[in-house]
């Protein structure tokens, strides 16, 4: 989904994690009430990483993750039809990766997007 600025700015972001993206599309329990209200408010930007689409894909592939596999493959439609914005994963972002302090190389991703101005994670209730 192409981002036009004007109609994003000022528009409360939120960057959603693979399992909060997962749990959403699958309509699971463990994402709690008031992730599922600030996702479906319409006022919000919700973006997903490309990163997310990765680690979905090799957690399928490794038979880690069996329920994912109809989100693999139709994840580029997914997103559009959930009005999800694609967030890239960009050079400077490894720039921003090198001074955090987090084991996950995925958990970086996310706090180097975070510090963009993206809301981090699960939103808890």
């Amino acid at each position: 989904m192409g981002l036009i600025p004007e109609q994003t700015a000022g528009a409360p972001r939120l960057l959603l994690d693979t399992h909060a993206l997962v749990w959403w599309w699958t309509a699971d329990r463990r994402l709690s009430a008031a992730a599922r209200t600030a996702i479906a408010d319409r006022a919000h930007l919700v973006a997903v990483s490309a990163a997310s689409g990765w680690e979905i894909a090799t957690k399928r592939r490794r038979g880690k993750w069996a329920e994912v596999a109809p989100l693999v493959d139709g994840f580029d439609d997914l997103l559009p039809r959930s009005r999800f914005a694609s967030l890239p994963i960009l050079t400077a972002d490894a720039g921003n990766m090198r001074q955090d302090r987090h084991r996950s190389a995925r958990h970086r991703f996310f706090a180097a997007r975070s510090g963009k101005g993206e809301k981090r994670g699960r939103p808890r209730a």
